[in-house]
C-alpha cells in the first residue's frame, strides 16, 4: 500500500512541475515565457549520413553534381507530412514505394497552417525522418513552403495557405539553418503558387515579387549557401515571361513552371515556349508540380496532354515532378494506401518516369 501511495505522490507531483513550467504564471495569473523549450535555430541538424548523396550546383542552365554531370530530376510529390503522420502513413514504407515508382526526387509540401500549428520545434523531426529515409533510398529532396496566394498583400487562396512575410521568413530561417550541410536537399521551393487571382486576391508587381523572392534567398544564404533556391512564376507558378527583362538578382537560383493543362489549349507548344519555355535556354527551370487527370477523373485532351508535356519538357532539358502520390488529394496517382494501387495518371507517369530515368 505504501508504495502506490508513493508512486501516486510521484506522479501527482510530476504533474505539478509540468504544469508549473508549461504555464509560467504568477498567482496573478499572469503568462511568462516558456524556458523549458527554445529551438535554437543556429545549429544544423547531427546527421552522419548528410554528405551521402552529392552536392547538386547549377552550372548555366543546367543542374550538376559534384563531378560536372548534368542531373535531369524527375519525381513525384507527396502529401504534406503532418497530414501523412496524422492518418499514421508517415513512414519509410511510403517513400519505398515513392521509389520504387520510378522517382530521383521528392517534393515535400509544408503548408502553413500545418507548420503553424504543430510548431516549428514538432514538425522539423517529421522533415528529419524524411530525409534520413531519402537519404537511405538514394532520393533527392524539395523542400516547398506550400502557400497560394499574394504574399505580397498577404491575401490568399484558402485558409490552409494563409501565411505572413515574417512568418515565410522565419520558415525559411529555421529550414536553413537545421538543413545546413545535407546534401540530400537539393532545393529550397520558396513559394508554391504565387497569384493575385484575376485581382481578387489584390496586386502585386513582378518587382515586388522579385524583391521578396530576393530577400529571402539573401537570408537562406546567410545560413546556407549550398541549397538551390526555386523561385516561382506568377499566374500560379506558370508565367515565367517577366524574367526576359527582369530576372532574380542571385546566382546559383533556379526557376519554377506549374505548366497544368487548364492553362492552354492545344497546340500547346507554341505557347508553353512563349510562356516558360524560353526561360530553360538560360536558367535551369523545374516544374515542379503538374498533373493529369485520366479514368474516373478525366477531363478531355488528357492524355494528349499527358504526352506533349512530358516530351517537351524532356527535350527542353527540364526536370519535372508530377502531383500527387497521395489517394486522397487531385490529381492522385495512388488510389489507396491499403495496396498503393496505381490511378491510370498514376501508370502514365510510373511508366514515363521509369523508361526516362533508366536511360
Amino acid at each position: 500500500m505504501k508504495k502506490i501511495i508513493f508512486v501516486f505522490s510521484a506522479l501527482f507531483i510530476s504533474w505539478c512541475l509540468i504544469n508549473i513550467v508549461n504555464a509560467q504564471q504568477d498567482k496573478t495569473g499572469n503568462k511568462y515565457f516558456d524556458w523549458s523549450y527554445n529551438l535554437d535555430i543556429n545549429n544544423p541538424a547531427d546527421n552522419p549520413n548528410m554528405k551521402k548523396l552529392s552536392l547538386v550546383k547549377v552550372k548555366g542552365s543546367r543542374f550538376v553534381n559534384m563531378q560536372g554531370d548534368t542531373i535531369l530530376f524527375r519525381g513525384v510529390a507527396i502529401a504534406d507530412p503532418d497530414k501523412l503522420d496524422q492518418q499514421r502513413h508517415w513512414n519509410k514504407t511510403l517513400f519505398v514505394k515513392v521509389q520504387e515508382f520510378g522517382t530521383t526526387i521528392v517534393r515535400i509540401p509544408i503548408h502553413p497552417a500545418a507548420w503553424r500549428a504543430r510548431t516549428p520545434s514538432k514538425y522539423l523531426p517529421l522533415l528529419d525522418q524524411a530525409i534520413s529515409w531519402c537519404t537511405d533510398l538514394g532520393l533527392y529532396v524539395i523542400i516547398d513552403w506550400h502557400s497560394i496566394g499574394n504574399l505580397g498583400m498577404e491575401l490568399f487562396q484558402d485558409p490552409v495557405y494563409n501565411t505572413t512575410q515574417k512568418e515565410t521568413y522565419e520558415f525559411w530561417r529555421i529550414i536553413s539553418a537545421h538543413f545546413k550541410g545535407n546534401n540530400t536537399i537539393a532545393f529550397y521551393e520558396i513559394f508554391n503558387e504565387p497569384t493575385l487571382a484575376g485581382g481578387m486576391l489584390g496586386s502585386m508587381s513582378w518587382s515586388e515579387w522579385k524583391k521578396i523572392n530576393e530577400n529571402i534567398i539573401h537570408l537562406i544564404r546567410a545560413y546556407d549557401n549550398e541549397k538551390i533556391p526555386l523561385v516561382a512564376g506568377l499566374d500560379w507558378a506558370y508565367d515565367l515571361t517577366p524574367l526576359h527583362i527582369e530576372p532574380i538578382e542571385a546566382d546559383g537560383i533556379g526557376y519554377v513552371t506549374h505548366p497544368y493543362q487548364l492553362k492552354r489549349r492545344p497546340p500547346y507548344e507554341p505557347k508553353w515556349d512563349e510562356d516558360f519555355g524560353f526561360a530553360a535556354d538560360r536558367y535551369p527551370v523545374v516544374a515542379t508540380e503538374f498533373g493529369l487527370s485520366l479514368g474516373k477523373q478525366s477531363r478531355e485532351g488528357s492524355a494528349e496532354y499527358g504526352k506533349a508535356i512530358i516530351t517537351y519538357l524532356e527535350n527542353k532539358k527540364m526536370s519535372w515532378i508530377c502531383w500527387v502520390f497521395d489517394p486522397e488529394w487531385y490529381p492522385r496517382l495512388i488510389e489507396s494506401w491499403d495496396t498503393f494501387k496505381l490511378t491510370e495518371s498514376g501508370e502514365f507517369f510510373r511508366q514515363a518516369l521509369l523508361r526516362k530515368n533508366k536511360k
